[in-house]
């Protein structure tokens, strides 16, 4: 697709990811809480329009976690941060903060998604 035309599209492909996905997992405010303070050791790299990443950040909607997007196709630092963490530009890709080691680099939408489902009680969600 010629770079103008997504450029163009951009605004759209925002508007119809955050309108065509709701939050399907409620939680009570203290289990919100945990999820939260434990999605702060989370980041998913992705760009804006690429298919996999709007499945990834879907899911992460429905799921109703607070993980932070970073966008490695528009930001130089994010995209370096990817490359140099994870070994290559490739996205989606979900940075997994370990206090105790290395952090993980979690490369491809299904394990992204299956991981994310295991962790946060995702078998209420089809």
């Amino acid at each position: 697709m010629p770079s103008l035309l997504k450029k163009m599209l951009a605004p759209l492909e925002w508007v119809a990811d955050k309108l065509g996905t709701s939050a399907e997992v409620e939680r009570s405010p203290e289990e919100q809480a945990r999820v939260d303070q434990a999605c702060q050791h989370l980041a998913l790299y992705q760009f804006r329009s690429c298919p996999f990443s709007i499945k990834v950040r879907r899911e992460i909607t429905r799921l109703n976690l607070k993980i932070e997007v970073r966008d490695a196709q528009l930001d130089p630092e994010h995209r370096r941060e990817l490359k140099e963490g994870g070994g290559k530009v490739q996205v989606p890709c979900l940075r997994i903060a370990n206090p105790d080691g290395p952090a993980q680099w979690m490369y491809e939408s299904r394990d992204i998604i299956a991981w994310l489902r295991q962790r946060f009680g995702a078998e209420t969600v089809a």
